[in-house]
């Protein structure tokens, strides 16, 4: 956690999860900390439990939709208030949707393209370029790795989610020399609500249970996420079972993925 002493990170999806599991990583070593999800409520007990364990750290809350047109407004008028520059972007904020795509709600596909694509590409490209100014940064792009493998019943999602995953590698490319770090976490399942969040009523299905010794704690999740950001690595997949299941998984000839994966869409 050392390089990250003093810094200034924000972090989205912080209300819950892995979200509020990285403002509490931070926290003993960071200058601020700025949090950025959906609901008020929730941040303002985060922020609450910062306080707590750490007094006099710098908090600040600004709820609202990524994807809407006023919050990038809204976020340059509070760094600009507060006198702060982000060092740490941390991408975390993300929407899932168990079940068949024919039956999917259109709203709900595109709340998850704004968020896990739009939402990404925008704060990323909005808060880079002073970080190259800087010569001094790190952005952590949360993908998972849902985005190796075409996902049946998670198409949208995985899709969304390799789009996260490429378009951070790429851009870690473009900064290799800049003194920014870009790096791809990409988790297995974690014991987050996202899974209650994201199936819909009827597409239990299509829920893939995982064995418990291939879920990763939250807070492994994100110690392997910060540590390899502060390293300069390019990607991560927090626990070497997931770590070596995926990798195979994803190194297998596709018909044979196809293969595997047939049947399992719904729609014969």
């Amino acid at each position: 956690m050392k390089p990250f002493t003093g810094v200034t990170a924000l972090i989205t999806g912080a209300s819950a999860g892995l979200g509020r599991e990285f403002a509490l990583q931070l926290a003993p070593v960071a200058g601020a900390v700025v949090l950025v999800a959906r609901r008020q409520d929730r941040l303002t007990a985060v922020a609450a439990e910062l306080g707590a364990l750490r007094p006099g750290l710098r908090v600040m809350v600004l709820a609202g939709d990524l994807g809407g047109t006023d919050f990038h407004p809204r976020l340059d008028a509070l760094l600009a208030r507060e006198g702060l520059e982000v060092d740490l972007l941390i991408n975390n904020a993300g929407l899932g949707d168990y079940g068949p795509f024919v039956d999917a709600d259109p709203a709900r596909i595109e709340a998850m393209l704004t968020t896990n694509i739009g939402a990404v590409v925008r704060l990323t490209r909005a808060l880079l370029p002073g970080m190259i100014a800087r010569r001094r940064g790190w952005i952590l792009q949360v993908s998972s790795v849902a985005g190796l493998l075409p996902l049946p019943g998670l198409a949208i999602y995985a899709a969304t989610k390799a789009f996260v995953t490429s378009f951070s590698e790429a851009l870690r490319l473009e900064c290799i020399e800049s003194g920014v770090h870009v790096t791809a976490l990409l988790p297995g399942p974690v014991n987050t609500e996202f899974g209650r969040v994201a199936t819909r009523p009827g597409a239990e299905e299509y829920v893939r249970i995982s064995p418990p010794f291939f879920k990763v704690p939250p807070e492994c999740v994100v110690a392997s996420g910060l540590a390899a950001v502060a390293a300069g690595r390019p990607r991560v997949i927090p626990g070497w079972i997931p770590r070596v299941c995926m990798t195979l998984a994803a190194s297998l000839p596709l018909p044979l993925i196809r293969a595997i994966l047939r049947g399992r869409g719904g729609t014969g």
